[in-house]
């Protein structure tokens, strides 16, 4: 398999026109999936990763950690509501991940948005390429690989991607998901909120603190359809990064895939049906001055699935013109702050300018 990788890595830095694959691959507007429905038994070279990067024995998978499982019954109880800030506390701390169960979402629902999501991707590719764009002003959009253009090289996935701003049309939604999308929308929403209290508290501050600097008011849901991988050790689903985002809600099915790094070691994060997975997302690691982490993780190519995803990003608005730091109230002479305020437009700008290289955008807003 390392002789495989190497040989076709080496093929990728020999003379050929990059560009022009990449701009063949993104004008046939049929994805990834169009290149598996097209019988291809050989992936294409941008989507051919080098050795360095892809998963191996020394990157320390391991089964014998596991993500913390938090379960939201009973938080109307004063005294469990503190065991699950403490819970969510230690978990934001050390991993920043957790999976979260009884979370107010029904099952039915997700199971909805899972099966929505598979048929909007494998409907006639002439209807999906009716919302294919990289237009960066247009709310609703299908592509494969959002910084194609910007990361080397490209991820084995296709998105579907709606900006919820307060301003987007319904009509604009694909008719054959857009019911559930709105549903899964308001209610996952609902639960954003109850973690941002939680989150809130964990940090000794009121309940409403998140909420009432906007840190949630706008939605990015992006639905992610991974399709089977004729050359899954060549490349990988999504490769390793942070999240842009202040929260993230998951929504994974039953195939598996995700992987979150934790002191130097892959751990799986292994589905449980019926469960949201939450992670930290880079502009909370910033506000929290770092006590919270917004964990890097990835998502492996497999030959079996396709494997679905949805994840919604809580933001402030694109427009939001109040600057984004290090809260004051935490601050001391013994935690000064380690970031810069700034606006979450800017940090936006650079993380999708930058692509998904590996690297953290956090990086470029430490003082």
């Amino acid at each position: 398999m390392a002789a495989t990788a190497k040989q076709s890595t080496a093929a990728v830095h020999t003379s050929y026109d990059r560009m022009k694959e990449l701009k063949e691959f993104d004008e046939t507007k049929a994805g990834v999936k169009g290149l598996v429905d097209s019988g291809t038994k050989q992936i294409p070279r941008i989507f051919i990763h080098s050795p360095e990067n892809l998963p191996k024995p020394s990157d320390g998978i391991t089964t014998n950690l596991q993500i913390p499982v938090i379960d939201l019954q009973g938080i109307s109880n004063s005294k469990r509501r503190q065991e699950i800030v403490k819970e969510v506390r230690e978990a934001s701390k050390s991993w920043g991940f957790f999976q979260l169960l009884n979370h107010g979402v029904r099952v039915e629902l997700l199971d909805s948005m899972t099966e929505s999501v598979k048929r909007f991707h494998e409907q006639d590719k002439e209807e999906k390429a009716k919302f294919h764009s990289r237009d960066p002003n247009k709310k609703v959009k299908y592509y494969g690989n959002f910084d194609l253009y910007s990361a080397s090289p490209a991820n084995w996935r296709d998105t579907l991607s709606c900006f919820f701003d307060g301003s987007l049309d319904p009509a604009e939604l694909p008719s054959i998901c857009r019911d559930v999308f709105l549903e899964y929308r308001q209610k996952v929403t609902d639960t954003a909120d109850t973690v941002c209290e939680i989150l809130s508290e964990a940090l000794g501050l009121n309940p409403d603190y998140f909420k009432s600097v906007k840190c949630t008011k706008a939605q990015l849901l992006v639905a992610h359809y991974y399709p089977s991988c004729p050359q899954p050790e060549l490349t990988i689903g999504i490769a390793k990064h942070s999240d842009p985002s202040f929260l993230t809600l998951l929504l994974q099915d039953n195939i598996g895939g995700l992987q979150v790094l934790h002191e130097d070691r892959w751990v799986a994060v292994s589905p449980i049906h019926g469960a949201l997975v939450v992670n930290i997302g880079d502009l909370l690691q910033l506000i929290s001055n770092g006590k919270f982490k917004s964990a890097e993780h990835r998502v492996l190519a497999n030959r079996g699935g396709p494997r679905i995803s949805i994840a919604v990003f809580f933001n402030p608005g694109i427009d939001e013109k109040r600057p984004m730091g290090p809260i004051k109230e935490t601050l001391s002479d013994e935690n000064p702050a380690k970031y810069q305020e700034i606006l979450f437009s800017e940090y936006f700008k650079y993380y999708t300018t930058k692509g998904l290289d590996g690297e953290s955008a956090l990086k470029h807003f430490q003082l």
